[in-house]
């Protein structure tokens, strides 16, 4: 009686069901007759993209889906058998639909049974590729039925099934075999069992319901299942099937038998092919930004740059040097103590002749949620480092190294954002009138924040700007995204903020002989159908080549006599400033090579922590952070580690002066004497001044170094002296200042001849 029932109440239900989709029917049939149904082709499967480093090693994958294609040839037969007899055993026996199986699955749903999917992997390949989002109706499951015939007739049941076990999902984000066979068991396809392949055939149904990490005992019962189509099918035999099951649950008493010692068990947390495990990195992190949100290289719009990043299966080559990584980072490790104050370090290495990141720091490591500020990329207050900068605009505008410049504190200085209130230098290492090579050396604040307005602080804004352009740093920002650089009377002393990318990215403007390399990480990207991108970049002239060369001579001499005197590359040429910020709260060392620049900062990635006295810092030594500190030592780690194996090179030898030394002097700060009767230029021997190193936490002498100037100032005693106070707005051979918003590098500075004229401070 009950049979009849169902058979009537089936009737009754198929011939509602023709009424209701007769006319769309019988609209399809003829449409088909008249105009074939053409499928249109198969989307490219969503592919996890790979990023190399300069050597080839994989250092990250970004993806959505965790979608790995493969060919069917990849994966063994064993598995493919286990797949069909869970999913589709008549596979190869239907053309797209199995009529059987669809009546059978309609009498079990009708019955009130456990419901019974009737789609065959055709039909599924079909739901995935062309019904995604439709309306699940009597028209939605006829249009399956008419594309899955049409779908056999256009491919091959290989190709089917390949792109059915591509696709299909099997939960915990993994779209095809290749990606569960890696998150479940740690395994590439090729190397999964029966057991496992049948494991993963029995997730297919419902992922979710049998996810074996979050629902155990769901997936335990589904998988006994499994096993019972195993045998219906002969893939493996009863006792087997029992063996197993018996064992697969840990909390039975049998589980704890002999014979279930070391069996098979559900995999139940997440795992990774040991291989291609991937640590995520300051460095991949910023690529991913960079491609996203900072180009247009994977397309105009932001969703389309996304889609190609995470799905396109893209291989990104990137520039990042292997040997310079490690030694970068076994720097940080080695040459920074741990230490409960939380002061960290960041490093920045750079091609000296193309921009390339070669190694990126970016303080502790990468761990999403709790330690993801890239400090490479955070700005800090630079102290003296950024007084390379200030040295190469007054060079390029004709100042030699032996030009005299008076380092003496205090020094009362004009303020141009603030006239009312003077900028004056109180203390620090003080050093009398001498050449600038060694106020370089030296790193001396009043002859720098004075050399700062000799050039003009506009024109050494834009050489600041020019020489160290990058992603992040350039005069066109929006101020509220970041601070832009400003003429401070501070400059020289480090008012301005800078990341250890622009310090890097300014030092090798020098290192390349005044052409800027803005710098980079993608060398190319490879996509399926070819190259999406490949690097090119010509540079910019922003130094000539001769003040590039004079500037990196000058720089040298802080490795040799000056502050970074301790911290010289091993058999290598090198130039570079150090830098420390009131207080100890920032410390620097920015160096180069004609092949590598480095920049390492040191600080509180949060704070302006004042780096004195901290324990575990002075166990080693070291009561006071400052730039020939730890900053120079970890440079040297990194950069010696950075440059083996490489052959040594040299600097472009400077031309030598074409004038005697002159005297540098700020109109409206210093004015002019002149003798009456004018003493003919006479010549003294160099000035030899020992000095405290301001960067030398031993407070040790600095040798005396003899400078290379040929001139010093003449004895100053005159029968008679005349004041010249310079003329407000006007321009004349000894009152020639720089006009506010003045930027032409070539413009000349304030110098005498310091044979006829003396420099007294102006009367108040």
């Amino acid at each position: 009686m009950r049979l009849c029932v169902v058979v009537v109440a089936g009737a009754l239900i198929v011939a509602a069901t023709v009424v209701a989709i007769g006319p769309r029917l019988w609209n399809a049939t003829n449409a088909h007759s008249e105009y074939p149904v053409d499928l249109p082709p198969w989307e490219g499967i969503a592919e996890r993209t790979y990023v190399y480093d300069l050597a080839g090693n994989e250092i990250a994958a970004y993806e959505l889906e965790n979608s790995q294609p493969v060919s069917i040839g990849q994966i063994p037969p064993d598995v493919l058998a286990a797949v069909l007899a869970v999913e589709d055993r008549q596979f190869y026996n239907h053309h797209g639909v199995n009529v059987r199986g669809l009546f059978r699955a309609t009498l079990s749903n009708f019955e009130g049974g456990a419901r019974q999917g009737a789609s065959t992997i055709t039909q599924q390949v079909v739901k995935v590729e062309y019904l995604g989002g439709s309306e699940r109706d009597g028209r939605y499951k006829l249009l399956q039925i008419v594309y899955a015939l049409r779908l056999e007739k256009e491919h091959s049941k290989q190709e089917i099934l390949e792109r059915y076990l591509n696709t299909i999902y099997f939960g915990n984000n993994t779209y095809g075999i290749q990606a569960a066979a890696e998150v479940y068991f740690g395994k590439k396809v090729q190397q999964l069992t029966l057991i496992e392949g049948a494991f993963l055939a029995g997730l297919i149904q419902a992922p979710s319901s049998y996810d074996p990490i979050r629902k155990p005992q769901q997936s335990r019962r589904r998988f006994a299942e499994v096993l019972d189509a195993l045998v219906e099918v002969g893939l493996t035999t009863a006792t087997e099937a029992e063996a197993i099951t018996v064992c697969l649950d840990p909390t039975s008493p049998e589980a704890e038998s002999e014979q279930c010692v070391g069996s098979w068990q559900i995999p139940e947390v997440v795992r990774t092919i040991t291989e291609k495990k991937i640590t995520r990195t300051h460095f991949s992190e910023e690529v991913k930004s960079y491609l996203l949100n900072k180009s247009n290289i994977l397309g105009e719009t932001y969703q389309e740059r996304y889609n190609k990043l995470f799905r396109g299966g893209l291989k990104i080559y990137t520039t990042l040097d292997p040997v310079a990584q490690t030694g970068a980072e076994a720097a940080r490790a080695t040459q920074l103590p741990a230490n409960s104050a939380g002061i960290e370090t960041a490093i920045v290495t750079l091609d000296s002749k193309t921009g390339a990141v070669r190694a990126m720091v970016g303080g502790k490591p990468f761990v999403a949620g709790r330690s993801e500020v890239n400090m490479a990329l955070g700005t800090r207050q630079t102290g003296s480092s950024i007084k390379m900068f200030i040295l190469a605009a007054a060079v390029q505008a004709g100042v030699q190294n032996d030009d005299l410049i008076d380092g003496a504190i205090p020094c009362p200085l004009p303020n141009p954002d603030d006239p009312e209130n003077v900028f004056e230098i109180t203390d620090g290492v003080s050093r009398p009138l001498g050449p600038l090579e060694e106020m370089t050396w030296y790193s001396i604040n009043c002859a720098y924040a004075r050399l700062s307005q000799i050039v003009g602080l506009d024109r050494v804004v834009d050489t600041t700007y020019r020489m160290a352009k990058n992603l992040y740093l350039y005069p066109e920002r929006n101020p509220a995204e970041r601070d832009p650089l400003r003429p401070y009377a501070s400059f020289a002393t480090g008012a301005n903020e800078m990341s250890p990318l622009d310090m890097a990215s300014g030092a090798q403007t020098l290192a390349n002989n005044g052409i800027h390399m803005q710098p980079y990480y993608v060398e190319r990207i490879e996509g399926p159908q070819g190259t999406v991108y490949q690097h090119q970049d010509d540079g910019v002239a922003v130094l000539t080549a001769e003040a590039a060369a004079k500037t990196t001579s000058i720089l040298s001499g802080v490795l040799i006599s000056g502050t970074a005197r301790r911290s010289q590359l091993e058999g290598r040429v090198a130039a570079g400033k150090t830098g420390t910020q009131d207080n100890n709260t920032n410390s620097w060392m920015v160096g180069y090579t004609p092949d590598l620049v480095t920049a390492v900062w040191v600080g509180h990635p949060d704070l302006y922590l004042p780096m004195n006295n901290i324990p575990e810092f002075v166990a080693v030594g070291v009561p006071r952070v400052q730039g020939g500190t730890f900053p120079s030592r970890i440079w040297k780690a990194a950069m010696d580690a950075a440059h083996a194996g490489r052959p040594s090179s040299v600097f472009a030898t400077p031309v030598p002066n074409l004038r005697l030394g002159m005297r540098l002097y700020l109109p409206g700060t210093d004015c002019l004497s002149s003798a009456t009767t004018v003493p003919p230029p006479t010549f003294a021997p160099p000035v030899t001044v020992p000095s405290v190193d301001s960067t030398d936490p031993s407070g040790s002498t600095v040798p005396p170094t003899t400078s290379t100037t040929t001139t010093t100032l003449p004895p100053t005693t005159t029968t008679s002296t005349t004041l010249f106070p310079p003329k407000p707005g006007t321009i004349t051979d000894l009152n020639t200042t720089v006009p506010r918003g003045q930027i032409d590098p070539t413009w000349p500075v304030p110098t005498i001849d310091p044979t006829v004229y003396t420099v007294a401070a102006c009367p108040s």
